[in-house]
């Protein structure tokens, strides 16, 4: 397996992309018994430093960089993390693309039988815990602890990673939780957040107020499910309502900012913190 840069100034299509980030053309699944690219985002200080770094694994991989191979409109996250690292806040991302006509199969644990799909979430979450990550790790400098591994994404995207938090504790340490697609498969993710055990880390949870009158009820349905689990809003959990926001890629990268720093700033500043007041002070003498 080659990492080559992306993109390929030689292409002739005219890219998005800022900053550095690199692609792999093809990974096998023996989970999925299918093969998909990767894109990975380093962070400005990666190629001048020996640092080690957060990693945020994100779903619908082809809609965060680049408009010329999204669906529609991109996230942005490559400029929203250039944008960051100028206040001291960089990760790695690891965008896994959907597979198009099995996107709703994997990215739900949980079968739906008005939409005829779900029920290989399970088995995606293992493709990134088992194949996806050690790849990574392998690979570049990260901070392969949970504290340090999030699971993000929007929709269907929101639905696994909210599953995956839960279901893989050991391996993700805070979600992102955008606009989740609460309904599907009959609801069936709250029977489960409900008896899952509590999982210590961070949850960023949202949703746009012209998503729906149903979206909203369920988004607040699953906040308040959270806090009566122990998660503490403002703490644990930060519970956000974007007033005349669609449900929209242009949304959620503008709303990727906020959650990164309440997901990962936070730890960061922390660290920073202790490796200041840990070094010798110099006499004033």
């Amino acid at each position: 397996m080659e990492w080559e840069d992306y993109p390929d100034a030689d292409d002739g299509v005219e890219h998005t992309v800022v900053g550095k980030v690199l692609r792999l053309p093809s990974l096998h699944s023996p989970q999925l018994a299918n093969r998909r690219e990767l894109f990975v985002y380093l962070p400005p200080s990666y190629a001048t430093s020996d640092r080690r770094y957060p990693v945020l694994y994100m779903h619908d991989g082809q809609n965060l960089f680049d408009r010329a191979i999204s669906f529609g409109e991109e996230w942005g996250v490559d400029r929203t993390m250039e944008e960051a690292s100028r206040h001291g806040l960089e990760a790695i991302v690891v965008a896994i693309p959907n597979t198009g006509d099995h996107r709703l199969d994997e990215y739900s644990p949980f079968r739906d039988s008005r939409r005829k799909g779900g029920g290989l979430g399970d088995r995606y979450l293992d493709f990134l815990v088992e194949t996806v990550k050690p790849v990574v790790d392998r690979t570049f400098r990260t901070l392969p602890g949970r504290a340090s591994t999030g699971i993000v994404g929007s929709s269907m995207g929101g639905l696994i990673s909210l599953y995956g938090y839960f279901r893989s504790a050991d391996v993700f340490g805070f979600a992102g939780v955008m606009s989740p697609a609460l309904w599907f498969g009959d609801r069936a993710i709250f029977d489960f957040v409900e008896a899952a055990p509590f999982a210590p880390g961070r949850i960023y949870l949202d949703v746009g107020t012209r998503e729906g009158s149903a979206a909203l009820v369920d988004v607040a349905r699953m906040r308040d499910l959270l806090v009566r689990k122990g998660y503490r809003p403002g703490r644990d959990m930060v519970y956000v309502v974007d007033e005349g926001a669609a449900h929209h890629e242009h949304a959620w990268g503008e709303r990727l900012g906020r959650a990164l720093e309440f997901l990962i700033g936070t730890r960061q500043r922390a660290r920073r913190a202790r490796r200041t007041t840990s070094r010798p002070q110099r006499s004033a003498g």
